[in-house]
């Protein structure tokens, strides 16, 4: 084989390997922009149902309970229990409900008192614990009787659908029975009607051979 013939043979080798590149480099842009359409399509696809928007609305529902109830147990359920607890433990409220495993005390700048230093102290909050317990409850209780009002209303709402096509299943039939009476009826009068012409045409002809026997 010649110089020109390995020559040859180079360029159409390297020529090859161009047009393999290229296709793979293609074959690449295609699968990253299907992937690229893919995922879009998905995402609208799960922006566009029906489940995201309610979450969304549960979401915002959810925050504005979460204000009433906080409204509800810091406004009026824990001034009562701090004042029951002010006549049973002597406690002012409960951020003053604490059982003490390492009391440290500070001298009050101001006052010059001892006072219980919480900063240093090792103690356990039956404050926060019960307060933690209430809003539970509060919420438990305030989610209760929304989903059992929602379940009535949808309960009813069914119901309501259910009589309406019960009243337009009666109401369908009653027409078709209806129709069916006055084609039976149309029918009757018809037969009636080739029953009358057919005597009719009898006494005719009996007439007629009457008249030719004379």
């Amino acid at each position: 084989m010649g110089k020109k013939d390995m020559e040859v043979l180079e360029a159409r080798i390297a020529e090859g390997e161009a047009r393999v590149a290229a296709a793979k480099k293609k074959e690449m842009k295609e699968k990253i922009k299907k992937q690229k359409t893919s995922f879009w399509a998905d995402f609208k696809k799960f922006v566009t149902k029906g489940n995201i928007v309610d979450m969304a609305v549960g979401v915002i529902v959810g925050s504005a309970f979460t204000a009433i109830i906080n409204a509800l147990s810091n406004g009026i359920l824990k001034p009562f229990i701090n004042y029951l607890l002010a006549l049973i433990l002597g406690k002012d409220s409960l951020s003053e409900v604490y059982t003490f495993l390492s009391k440290a005390t500070k001298i009050d700048a101001e006052t010059g008192e001892e006072i219980v230093d919480l900063a240093n102290s090792i103690y356990i909050d039956w404050g926060t614990f019960i307060n933690a317990i209430i809003n539970f409850f509060l919420v438990a209780f305030t989610l209760f009787v929304i989903a059992r009002i929602a379940r009535r209303i949808v309960n009813r709402a069914k119901e309501r659908e259910l009589a309406a096509a019960k009243e337009a299943e009666e109401k369908k039939k009653a027409e078709e029975k209806a129709k069916a009476e006055a084609a039976a009826a149309v029918a009757a009068e018809k037969e009636a009607q080739l029953q009358a012409f057919y005597a009719n045409v009898a006494r005719q002809t009996e007439l007629l051979e009457q008249l030719s026997k004379k």
